[in-house]
C-alpha cells in the first residue's frame, strides 16, 4: 500500500512542478541544523591522508640505541673493508686543503678538484694566492657554484693567515673558524686531515647516516657530531668521518639506499631498510 502511494506521489510531482519544489524545501528543512554536509560526504568517501605509521616493533627497534658492542662491530667492518680511507678533495698541503674545503661548500668534490688542479699548480700558499689576485682566481674557479663569493673569501682568508698566523693554517678549531668562509665543518675537516685530530666533520652524508641508522640521531649537524663523538671508540676516530662520508656517498644514498650491499645492514635501525 505504502509502495503504491510513494509511486503515486512521485508521478504527481513530475506532473506538478510546484509540488516538486515543495518536496525539495521539505528535504532541506529536514536536514537543516545537522552537521552532515555535501562536502563532508565527499571527504568521508576519501580516506584522509595520514603519516605513514610503522609497526610498533619497527618503531621500538628504531628507537633502540646502539650498544657499545654494536658500534665497535660496525667500525671494525668499515676498517676491514677500507683500512686507510682518504678524503676525495685533492690538496698539496694544509693551506690548499683549507682552500679546497672552503670551495666545496654546495659543490661536489669532483667539481672542486677539476678547478683546483690548475689553481694549486700556481698558488699553493697564501702569499702566492694574494699575488694571483681575486680576478684571476675567479677565472680558475668559475665552474664552481658561488665562485665570486668564494674567490673573495679565499683572498680574505689568505690575507688573515699572513696577518694573524704567520702564513700558516692554525691548528685550533677557533683559529680556523675565524677565517672568512670557514665554519665548524671546515675546521673539523682540516684538523682531521691535515693534523690528524680526532674530529668529526658532519656533512650531508654523515648527517643522513647518523640519523637513518640510529647511530647518532640529531636535529642539527652539531647534535650528530657530538653524538658520534660520544659513541665511536677512540681507536676509530681518526678515520671515522671518512668511513661515514663514503658510506653515505656510495651506499646509504639519500633516495635509494643500497641496503643489499651495506656492511652494517644487520645493525642498522632504519625501519624501512630493504634487507
Amino acid at each position: 500500500m505504502s509502495s503504491k502511494g510513494g509511486s503515486a506521489r512521485k508521478s504527481y510531482s513530475r506532473k506538478h512542478p510546484a509540488v516538486k519544489s515543495s518536496q525539495k524545501a521539505e528535504s532541506k528543512t529536514a536536514t537543516a541544523g545537522k552537521p552532515v554536509l555535501k562536502s563532508a560526504f565527499k571527504s568521508a568517501s576519501r580516506p584522509a591522508r595520514t603519516a605513514k605509521k610503522l609497526p610498533a616493533k619497527s618503531q621500538s627497534e628504531a628507537a633502540r640505541p646502539w650498544t657499545a658492542a654494536e658500534v665497535y662491530e660496525a667500525f671494525s667492518r668499515f676498517r676491514k673493508a677500507n683500512p686507510e680511507p682518504k678524503g676525495e678533495l685533492e690538496h698539496l698541503n694544509p693551506y690548499t686543503l683549507l682552500v679546497a674545503v672552503v670551495l666545496s661548500a654546495q659543490a661536489t668534490d669532483a667539481g672542486v678538484n677539476k678547478a683546483t688542479r690548475a689553481l694549486f699548480a700556481v698558488a699553493d700558499t697564501p702569499q702566492k694566492m694574494l699575488a694571483l689576485g681575486e680576478e684571476r682566481l675567479r677565472d680558475y674557479i668559475k665552474t664552481i657554484g658561488l665562485y665570486r663569493t668564494k674567490a673573495k673569501n679565499v683572498i680574505a682568508l689568505s690575507q688573515k693567515l699572513i696577518a694573524d698566523f704567520d702564513g700558516e693554517v692554525p691548528r685550533t678549531r677557533a683559529g680556523i673558524e675565524s677565517l672568512p668562509g670557514a665554519g665548524r665543518k671546515t675546521a673539523n675537516v682540516v684538523l682531521n686531515m691535515a693534523f690528524s685530530e680526532h674530529t668529526m666533520a658532519v656533512d650531508t652524508h654523515v648527517f643522513r647516516v647518523g640519523n637513518r641508522t640510529g647511530l647518532a640521531p640529531g636535529k642539527t649537524p652539531l647534535d650528530v657530531e657530538l653524538g658520534l663523538e660520544r659513541v665511536i671508540p677512540s681507536e676509530f676516530m681518526l678515520h671515522a668521518h671518512h668511513w661515514l662520508i663514503l658510506h653515505g656517498r656510495y651506499t646509504c644514498l639519500a633516495r635509494s639506499p643500497r641496503c643489499e650491499v651495506c656492511l652494517i645492514n644487520d645493525l642498522c635501525r632504519w625501519p624501512e631498510k630493504t634487507v
